[in-house]
């Protein structure tokens, strides 16, 4: 899961070598991604009015649900 949200958000940021994503699996079905970028890559990422952000969540759901996992990512500045 953590190596599909760098490669999708690698392709949206000006800087791919600041990006950051920490796993917390709350149980063996659920886990949240922190997502850290740079803080000049923060509007590429969330997009107006949160499009982008949305996309990259739902893409992420999508996939982390043929694994029967439940996944949420929080976008941290």
């Amino acid at each position: 899961m953590k190596e599909l949200l760098i490669f999708i958000v690698s392709h949206l940021v000006d800087h791919p070598e600041s990006i950051s994503v920490n796993e917390i699996w709350k149980d063996d079905k659920d886990v949240t991604l922190e997502l850290t970028v740079d803080q000049s890559d923060m509007g590429k990422v969330i997009g107006r009015q949160g499009r982008i952000a949305k996309a990259i969540r739902t893409l992420m759901k999508t996939s982390a649900a043929h694994e029967n996992i439940r996944v949420s990512v929080d976008i941290l500045g």
